[in-house]
């Protein structure tokens, strides 16, 4: 005889609500990609209606001012190849070491909290955590603060320069979560390996580095594109260290136009513009390389 199920068989008994199965999805697992699932799911009519904007507002500033979306943009075309020579290919120079540094470092710091050494993999877990979890504009402002703006070595000077500074201020955010990806990534690997392998008379090391990173490399790319796009995207955050790239530019170009209202639109959604056309071509390919080395079981 088959049992009667309340709501599908018969009448319900109650009027709470179903709750339906929740996916849990731990944030900066090797599968979190949300900065780019976002980016990718924006609906083409709110970039038309953001460039409409743009080209709307110098028109309606102009009206108190006298001073019209021609000469608006005109302006702006001057000092694009400025903005973008001196700032934005800064930012690109900001982000490129960033991440360079806080892969190589986040690398190491992933492997650390694995390793089956508790004076090792606590230490590794305490940094993770501490910089994964702290606001970037704070670490920026502490790096700041903390180095020195110059060191002298062999009685010559010689100076840090606050992009520098920004650098490494990126990295640490950056390293921590990679040390997630990694440890996430090599957890991800079944059981199984370890064992057949330890069956082999494989070392750890050789275990490791032999069979298990070589199946995480391909999970581990979708997510570090990931974090790169997220990257490039703080980089204006430098600009209030002094650090001279788009955002900086952007401002003292709108100063030397008598720092008129009507730029602000148009200079400072150039500079969304141009990150937009730089990060969202990430973004889908993170997607798709995310579909392509999804583990299918």
């Amino acid at each position: 005889m088959r049992s009667s199920i309340p709501g599908i068989h018969s009448n319900r008994t109650t009027d709470l609500p179903v709750l339906k199965p929740y996916r849990l999805n731990h944030s900066n697992d090797i599968t979190d990609l949300q900065f780019s699932n976002w980016l990718v799911s924006i609906p083409k009519w709110f970039w038309l209606l953001l460039c409409a904007s743009v080209l709307v507002w110098p028109a309606i500033a102009a009206a108190a001012s006298g001073f019209t979306t021609k000469q608006a943009f005109e302006a702006l075309f001057r000092w694009i190849p400025f903005i973008v020579t001196g700032g934005f290919l800064f930012n690109i120079l900001i982000s490129f070491f960033a991440m360079l540094i806080g892969t190589v470092t986040g690398v190491v710091l992933g492997l650390m909290q694995l390793s089956p050494l508790s004076i090792i993999r606590w230490p590794a877990k305490i940094i993770t955590q501490t910089f994964r979890n702290s606001p970037w504009l704070v670490l920026l402002f502490i790096v700041l603060l903390a180095l020195p703006f110059e060191v002298e070595i062999g009685g010559k000077i010689i100076r840090i320069p606050d992009w520098m500074k920004a650098v490494f201020g990126l990295c640490l955010p950056i390293m921590a979560n990679i040390s997630e990806v990694v440890r996430g990534a090599v957890n991800s690997v079944p059981n199984g390996q370890w064992e057949a392998s330890e069956s082999l008379a494989y070392t750890r090391q050789q275990t490791l580095w032999q069979i298990i990173l070589p199946q995480c490399f391909k999970r581990m790319i979708p997510p570090w594109m990931n974090w790169y796009a997220i990257l490039t995207m703080a980089t204006p955050l430098c600009s209030l260290l002094g650090v001279e790239e788009i955002i900086t530019l952007s401002r003292q170009a709108i100063e030397a136009e008598n720092n008129r209202p009507e730029l602000l639109v148009p200079f400072y959604g150039f500079a969304l513009l141009i990150f937009f056309a730089y990060c969202y071509p990430i973004a889908r390919a993170t997607i798709a390389l995310e579909r392509r080395y999804a583990v299918k079981l």
